[in-house]
């Protein structure tokens, strides 16, 4: 893993290097980039993968303490991500998490060559659905977050619906989640970033321009939404594609949320296809 200083403090990232058409990869709440390891390992031969950690839950180094991690803070560290590594024409992917969608109203997309947006969050629906909802009272609570994380180390409360049994399909493998949620569990600097993320969603007057600026959008995208989706509406994936110009839409069966977990080998064969030909 490499390391990048940002405005925020410091943030890890893999970088499968070469000199490919570059795939940046983000992840969503309480996870950290390893969500797309499968992805990555059917992609890395024909593309330069470059997944970032970033502060929302899963990340090992708490931000600067009066950083910003609003929704549109956060996604700003992804443009200053790619800024930072001077990446031009990427296809930047996004899972769970909607905040990059922002980056098009906030006018910090040139370096984006293409979108492809999986299963996410979308117009107003942040937070998104019961798991959403229950975080967000967690964090309101005085100790509500380090309650609800401890919780989650008894595995058979991972598939319960208000946490993680809705956001995939097939449960994600103990190690991995532990490494999602390793530094929730005794970092109170970690859960105080991820309190000010949960807390620092934007009006919704605002999330609704995040979304209808997306007809600004001129280049590829690609929306690649999981049918069954408990958590993001299957028709969310149909009206972003309907908003962005230059749009191919997918549903992916058998799939909740976390496409990269679910059905890795679609996703993968999707986003190859779709990059290569744009």
């Amino acid at each position: 893993m490499a390391e990048i200083q940002l405005s925020a403090g410091t943030v890890s990232y893999e970088d499968t290097g070469g000199d490919k058409p570059i795939l940046v990869l983000i992840h969503g709440v309480a996870m950290d980039g390893t969500l797309w390891r499968h992805v990555v390992a059917k992609l890395r031969e024909d593309f330069r993968c470059i997944v970032p950690t970033l502060p929302l839950g899963g990340h090992r180094r708490p931000m600067k303490e009066g950083a910003d991690l609003s929704v549109a803070g956060v996604a700003g560290l992804v443009a200053e991500f790619l800024e930072q590594l001077d990446l031009r024409d990427v296809t930047l992917a996004i899972n769970d998490w909607g905040g990059p969608l922002s980056l098009v109203a906030q006018g910090r997309d040139q370096r984006i060559g293409r979108l492809v947006i999986t299963s996410c969050e979308a117009f107003d629906n942040f937070p998104p659905g019961v798991p959403g909802k229950n975080l967000v009272m967690s964090a309101k609570m005085p100790g509500g977050l380090n309650f609800a994380f401890q919780t989650l180390k008894l595995k058979p409360m991972r598939r319960a619906p208000m946490t993680w049994g809705w956001m995939s399909k097939r449960p994600v493998p103990h190690d991995v989640m532990d490494g999602w949620l390793s530094q929730l569990w005794k970092s109170p600097e970690i859960r105080r970033d991820l309190r000010k993320y949960i807390l620092g969603v934007p009006p919704r007057e605002d999330l609704m321009n995040w979304a209808e600026k997306l007809r600004e959008f001129d280049r590829p995208a690609l929306v690649v939404w999981a049918a069954e989706d408990k958590v993001m509406p299957p028709e969310h994936g149909r009206k972003l594609a309907e908003l962005l110009p230059r749009s191919e839409h997918v549903e992916i069966a058998d799939s909740y949320t976390l496409i990269p977990e679910d059905q890795p080998d679609q996703l993968s064969e999707h986003i190859r296809s779709f990059v290569l030909k744009n």
